[in-house]
């Protein structure tokens, strides 16, 4: 166990009451526990798991206003979403970045009468969106930035200038419209610098990775799912972030109480990670937004030197740990060889894939791209109130988590002391000039410090100088043993599996291999005091768990040795 999370639990032990307990550590749960934090109130963080290592690892990675939702007729979630991309593109630029998004249009009309009955609120699956309709959601998306532009407005292109442009995109192109929105490079660590900014700004308040609460009668334990041993704690209010596990959560917080109708439906988004120098090449730095032949929206864009197709929309009944099957990899290929006809695109591009469920609010749309992703608070009566965190999305973290603040700051009584809208958020505080400070050294491991951990970067820079034995852990890695050391004595680290897939990208880079996997173990051994069965369990969990949930098997990490 490393010596911050005894801290973590020594502080538990020292001061057991607290005004809020917020369950869930995915980004809607960090969020409302730094909002909360911030107010003065003392906050407990709970997560059964690792930070961020559910539905929050696994979006498509975009920060955007939700051009599609104009078609549901949610004008205000696009507004919200909008307002929330801008906020982002201030507040974390180390993360957060343009991303220029062009759409390939194949008809004029196709889809107008559609788009306009699902705006007036009527149900019913989207059929291939023409020119006409395009043109006029781009159009109100723009306007609804007018005041405030971040972002160029949009632009439409004729069929020859986009075959000029982008010659490998499908020749059935009638033209093309170009317009920008976000994405994000490391969505888990965004997460995790929230955590960290609350321990700097508000320390009474506590973060716990796996760990769990339950009701013993009247009064509230935390589990510490390492040790087994329980903790009692006092609380005012509990705040329910479990996502897609919401309903389950409830009838665990309240047992004996009479069960109540769903609150959330899931429905299931995977993705694939390729690498495909000639894709990369035609996709020029934009992210191509096309229609599969089921009306589907997929996505394709650069992320982190590889490219990141996606995705799927089941519909789930159980919140469960999912992962990309067969038919879903097969799917997202072949809608990208009906954009790209003249790519060669196979499986074995696939350096990692990943699956999540979106904790949508319960709804009965039979086509699921029908269902808001908008967000709800609902509260649920109790010795300890309870207030439920429904839907949301991760471009608008963090104005639900304002929502869910105010409503409990109303039932404490307390009054809102300061708005997370303007606050920056880790590494992205003084980025600029981090930034400007990068440039004159001009050298990749700067450049990969400064893109992995913002204005921070110096910090850890510093670690790993002092670090006896600071060096890369392959040839061709950028990360190197110190960075390792510095995100276990730092940044919360539990298991291996918490470093390879989510304060670092290599796995979902396709870096990680054998080898590496081996080097890691060897940083991590002092300074987690793993016995070397403990440590050999360790490496055993996180193979099983990218065979089992990210397509990398043992073949392929032998093979990138």
């Amino acid at each position: 166990m490393s010596k911050q999370r005894q801290n973590s639990l020594a502080a538990l032990s020292h001061d057991d009451s607290f005004d809020v307990v917020v369950l869930g550590g995915g980004i809607n749960g960090i969020g409302v526990y730094r909002d909360l934090a911030l107010q003065g109130l003392r906050v407990l963080l709970v997560e059964r798991n690792d930070f961020c290592s559910g539905c929050s690892a696994a979006p498509s990675r975009m920060i955007h206003g939700g051009l599609r939702y104009l078609e549901n007729g949610e004008f205000d979630l696009v507004k919200e979403s909008l307002a929330e991309r801008d906020a982002l593109l201030r507040n974390a630029p180390h993360y957060v970045q343009p991303l220029p998004t062009t759409i390939p249009i194949t008809s004029l009309l196709s889809g107008t009468l559609n788009a306009a009955a699902s705006f007036l609120g009527w149900s019913g699956k989207p059929s291939r969106r023409g020119a006409l309709p395009i043109k006029l959601g781009l159009g109100l998306y723009d306007w609804v930035t007018r005041s405030n532009r971040v972002l160029p407005k949009h632009q439409f292109h004729s069929a020859g200038s986009t075959r000029r442009a982008r010659p490998a995109l499908t020749p059935d192109l009638l033209c093309s419209a170009t317009y920008y929105d976000a994405w994000i490079s490391h969505p888990e660590r965004l997460g995790l610098e929230m955590i960290l900014d609350v321990e700097q700004h508000s320390p009474a308040s506590q973060a716990l990775n796996y760990a769990e609460l339950t009701p013993e009668g009247e009064n509230w334990h935390v589990i510490d799912r390492l040790t087994g041993d329980r903790q009692p704690i006092k609380t005012r209010v509990i705040v329910n972030a479990t996502g897609a596990w919401l309903d389950s959560a409830i009838s665990a917080l309240n047992p004996g109480a009479p069960q109540t109708a769903p609150l959330v439906s899931g429905t299931k988004g995977s993705h694939l990670i390729l690498d495909n120098a000639s894709l990369m090449q035609a996709l020029d730095g934009h992210m191509i937004y096309f229609e599969n032949d089921d009306g589907r929206v997929c996505i394709v864009f650069p992320y982190l030197g590889k490219v990141l197709a996606g995705s799927t929309d089941i519909r789930v009944e159980t919140a469960q740990r999912v992962r990309c099957e067969a038919a879903e990899r097969d799917y997202i290929l072949a809608s990208l060889g009906r954009v790209f006809p003249d790519i060669a695109l196979s499986a074995d591009q696939i350096v990692f894939s990943y699956s999540g469920i979106r904790p949508l609010p319960k709804s009965d749309h039979d086509y699921t791209g029908r269902i808001s992703r908008g967000h709800d608070v609902r509260r649920i009566n109790g010795t300890v109130p309870q207030f439920c965190m429904i839907g949301g999305k991760w471009t608008t973290f963090r104005a639900f988590a304002e929502q869910t603040s105010n409503a409990v700051l109303q039932e404490l009584k307390h009054p809102r002391q300061t708005c997370t809208r303007a606050l920056a958020i880790g590494g992205g505080a003084g980025f600029a000039s981090a930034q400007t400070d990068a440039a004159a050294q001009g050298n990749a491991r700067t450049d990969h410090l400064l893109a992995t951990y913002g204005s921070r970067a110096t910090e850890v820079a510093a670690f790993c100088a002092a670090f006896a034995d600071d060096r890369p852990l392959t040839d061709t890695s950028p990360t190197t043993t110190g960075e390792i050391a510095f995100l276990a004595r730092h940044e919360h680290v539990v298991t291996l599996s918490d470093i390879v897939l989510r304060r670092s990208p290599l796995a979902i880079t396709g870096q990680i291999s054998t080898r590496m996997i081996d080097r890691i173990c060897a940083v991590l051994r002092p300074l987690m005091a793993w016995s070397q069965a403990e440590t050999t369990q360790q490496k055993q969990d996180l193979l099983a768990e990218l065979n089992s949930y990210y397509g990398v098997s043992q073949d392929m990490l032998d093979s990138r040795n």
